[in-house]
């Protein structure tokens, strides 16, 4: 059974920096491109960044672009999501999923996405 779990949310002031970790469980994260979403309360879930299996391949929402960087680390079984110059409208409860392809999608749409992990809380606030 494919698992996700997020981890390295917490409370930042603005400005700050995070880097959240999806570790995969029970599989192998090689052979699939992965993606970081969040959803802000009362708002819809949003892709925020996605990756390739290979990690040759990257892509952004316009609304990170420049701030935040995705990555992989397939030797450790995990991707990772670099946040600086954090904002207030940041805050989100940040998930990570799988794809069903080794390619990260234009615009890194949910529905290619599958084995959602729990969800890590990210509270950007002085």
């Amino acid at each position: 059974q494919l698992q996700l779990v997020e981890s390295g949310g917490g409370l930042v002031q603005p400005g700050g920096s995070l880097r959240l970790s999806c570790a995969a469980s029970g599989f192998t994260l090689y052979y699939y491109a992965i993606g970081w979403f969040r959803q802000a309360p009362g708002k819809e879930r949003e892709g925020v960044s996605c990756i390739s299996s290979s990690g040759g391949s990257t892509n952004y929402a316009n609304s990170v672009k420049g701030r935040f960087t995705i990555s992989r680390d397939n030797a450790k079984n995990t991707v990772y999501l670099q946040m600086n110059s954090l904002k207030p409208e940041d805050t989100a409860v940040y998930y990570c999923a799988a794809a069903g392809t080794t390619w990260a999608p234009p615009g890194c749409p949910q529905r290619d996405f599958g084995s959602w992990g729990q969800g890590t809380q990210v509270i950007v606030s002085s």
